[in-house]
């Protein structure tokens, strides 16, 4: 009778209760869990060398790592000054060579003994004594039951993630193999794949078994990397199954009464307009229109730059909506957001018989019941708020429509508590930052996506620029002449006080410093996080109206603040934002008809330029990203105005791990999969995932119930999560 491979990792010979405890620290509390402990590295020690060998390779110019086996015929403990070196000297049959360790000397001094046999792994060097040494190498005692099968020599030997203080309690790299080889050998017969038999045929994928025991013992690297593909292939087709789901179940309802568009409305609107809606605008509004006309609820991610005008067309989306008797509402990230919307929709509006309302945290109690009343019992109403919209207090009479600006701030959970107080269920996600194709076809895959490429006319394109911090004096004239010119700018620091930890510039010092350094005719505001609702909204109404000349900002200002007279926005500290955030800022400016500039300021370098065209960029490997992340981000800036451009860019630096977080997508994040470089196999699995899901949604097939048992054991709160758009 087979084993449970959820049993605890207790009953393990080698492990015990108290084991069991320290493996929990690790994440280690199933058997299932210990099986699933892939290595973190591999270290090919498969070809074992004599010394002899060893020196004609080194003399060839070889700097690799090598294995080699010897007896200890002598110890030593070396005193340089305050340093101490420990000398292990061993011979084989050709030779002899030392072991050195400049640390550690107490333990290693227990470890080796005279007349033992070790096999050694390091990378070898000849000392200025023309001695073969090896450096602080890894090594394995080798006794008579490991002289034919040896652990840890002759093979590819995997490497785990090991907390020092489990180390300590005796469990080490190879008593951890032994562990895992057991549970293999024990559990075997109780590991059932995880993918029906006709893929793993189609695409040559191993059996979930025999990837196990390769990813833990790979017989050579080719096998090693079969194992990978088929773990890589299963974890990007299970959110693809997951997407599959979530897509099926928005698409297999159908509303009430499909919506008819108000034609006379819509152009009554269109008239009011000072400029006609771009190519782009009028392509997705047709997408849009058609989706609300038919019998299948919205579901549409509107992708478009900074400036492109999404805005607008869902506030159109809103009026057809309204046209049908139903409300409408807007979500966004920020009460400055919520307000400039609803000012700017009252706005347009102000000739219609349509009532707009904003609901934020900060309403106070009389707004606030007037607002809930409106709610209940006002059919033509556009709501605009924040996450007070999710409140259970707040019942809408007949939403039917939500839209949700900014989509990637809100968690997937709080979207669907709103969407859920809708009647029709239509939903309209907009994003201002561009989302690279291997993400649109994994976290917004249920989606239909519309997207505005292109600015409306007339606008020109934003300078971007690099300076250093000594060319501070420069900039502030520059400043001074496009305000002589009756122009407006920003000014943003990344905190709001100093940090005792941290260099940086604090908007509420500099404010006061820029006061006194541009003249009486140009006035400074400052506006940050820690103003409350009234204060902020006074702030940039005075800089809207041009009160204001300089506003002195924290990233508070990062999303949809448009006030077209400003052609200026200083960013200091460039280095320490992200390169998404960077180009939400740098969307300020540029909305009028003005040279519009933005100036990215810090104190270092900014290093060798970047060719982002040269496969070179393409695959910097993950330290080289790390040591010149900064560098990179700048760079992009001064040279990609366009968001999508960006956006790829962003994805290599920054990796997709928390994008697929749940509290984000309702998605599983990745584990062994990389949507950079394993788009290809991403290609295949979401094509297999919804071939299934389209002929079997409930997987009842006989041939697909190896994926709903794994769904339901590994993915039970994601396909909760995966309801929600």
């Amino acid at each position: 009778m087979s084993k449970s491979i959820l049993e605890s990792v207790q009953y393990l010979k080698s492990v015990g209760p108290k084991r069991a405890k320290l493996f929990s620290e690790i994440g280690i509390n199933t058997i299932y869990d210990l099986l699933f402990y892939f290595p973190k590295r591999y270290i090919d020690r498969s070809t074992i060398l004599d010394s002899k060998k060893v020196r004609e390779y080194i003399s060839k110019g070889y700097t690799g790592e090598i294995t080699i086996i010897g007896k200890v015929i002598d110890t030593s403990s070396i005193s340089y000054g305050r340093k101490r070196i420990f000398k292990v000297t061993l011979s084989d049959p050709t030779g002899k060579f030392e072991l050195v360790w400049f640390q550690g000397i107490k333990y290693f001094k227990d470890v080796f003994q005279i007349d033992q046999f070790y096999a050694v792994s390091s990378k070898p060097v000849i000392s200025k004594y023309n001695h073969l040494q090896f450096m602080h190498p890894d090594f394995d005692r080798i006794v008579d039951e490991e002289n034919y099968n040896f652990l840890n020599t002759g093979k590819i030997i995997p490497f785990y993630t090991i907390p020092q203080k489990i180390k300590n309690k005796s469990i080490g790299e190879l008593g951890i193999r032994k562990i895992i080889g057991a549970a293999v050998e024990i559990y075997s017969d109780s590991i059932a794949d995880t993918i029906p038999n006709f893929i793993l045929k189609k695409y040559d994928l191993m059996e979930l078994l025999e990837t196990i025991k390769t990813m833990h013992l790979p017989s050579s690297y080719e096998m090693l990397k079969k194992a990978q593909k088929r773990l890589k292939f299963e974890e990007l087709f299970f959110i693809q199954i997951l997407v599959a789901l979530r897509r099926k179940k928005i698409f297999s309802k159908k509303k009430d009464k499909p919506f008819t568009t108000n034609a006379d409305l819509i152009k009554k609107f269109l008239h009011c307009l000072p400029y006609e809606l771009t190519k782009d605008q009028k392509k997705v509004l047709k997408e849009i229109r058609s989706d609300l006309e038919s019998r299948v609820p919205m579901n549409r991610l509107l992708q478009g730059d900074v400036g492109s005008g999404k805005t607008l067309v869902a506030l159109i989306a809103m009026l057809i909506t309204i046209g049908n008797g139903y409300q409408a509402a807007l979500m966004v990230p920020t009460e400055i957001l919520a307000s400039q919307h609803c000012r700017t929709f009252k706005n347009f509006l102000k000739d219609f018989d349509i009532e707009v309302i904003d609901v934020t945290g900060s309403n106070s109690s009389r707004e606030r019941k007037s607002a809930l009343q409106k709610l209940k019992s006002e059919a033509k109403l556009i709501v605009i708020g924040t996450h007070a919209l999710f409140e259970e207090k707040i019942e809408f009479m007949n939403l039917g429509l939500v839209v949700i600006d900014e989509q990637h701030r809100f968690g997937v959970a709080q979207r669907g508590r709103l969407i859920d107080k809708g009647i029709t269920q239509n939903v309209l996600v907009m994003t201002a930052t561009p989302i690279p194709r291997t993400l649109a076809m994994t976290v917004y895959g249920e989606l239909d996506v519309s997207i505005i490429e292109n600015k409306p006319g007339g606008i020109l394109p934003i300078k971007t620029v690099y300076r250093k911090d000594n060319k501070l004096d420069s900039i502030y004239k520059f400043i001074g002449e496009e305000i002589d010119k009756g122009r407006q700018c920003y000014i943003v620091y990344p905190l709001i006080e100093e940090s005792e930890k941290i260099d940086l510039k604090a908007a509420e010092i500099y404010y006061e410093k820029l006061k006194n350094y541009f003249s009486k005719n140009i006035t400074v505001g400052l506006l940050h996080g820690k103003m409350n609702a009234d204060e902020k909204d006074s702030v940039m109404s005075e800089f809207a109206e041009g009160k204001i000349n300089v506003l002195i900002s924290t990233t508070v200002i990062e999303v949809g603040i448009d006030v077209p007279n400003a052609s200026i926005i200083l960013i200091n500290d460039a280095d320490r934002f992200g390169l998404a955030q960077l180009h939400q800022l740098r969307g300020r400016v540029g909305r009028g008809e003005a040279h519009s500039y933005c100036i990215l300021m810090s104190k270092y370098e900014l290093g060798k330029s970047i060719d982002f065209s040269s496969e070179d960029f393409e695959y910097l490997s993950n330290a080289e990203i790390e040591r010149n992340k900064a560098s990179i981000r700048l760079a992009a800036m001064v040279k990609f105005g366009s968001g999508f451009d960006l956006s790829e860019i962003d994805l290599k630096l920054r990796g997709p791990g928390n994008i697929f977080g749940s509290q984000q997508s309702g998605l599983p994040e990745l584990i062994f999969a990389d949507i950079i470089h394993d788009y290809d196999l991403l290609v295949l699995a979401r094509a297999e995932a919804q071939a299934i899901i389209e002929s079997d949604p409930q997987l009842k097939k006989e041939e697909n119930f190896s994926i709903k048992k794994n769904l339901i054991a590994c993915y039970s709160e994601n396909i909760k999560l995966s309801n929600i758009a």
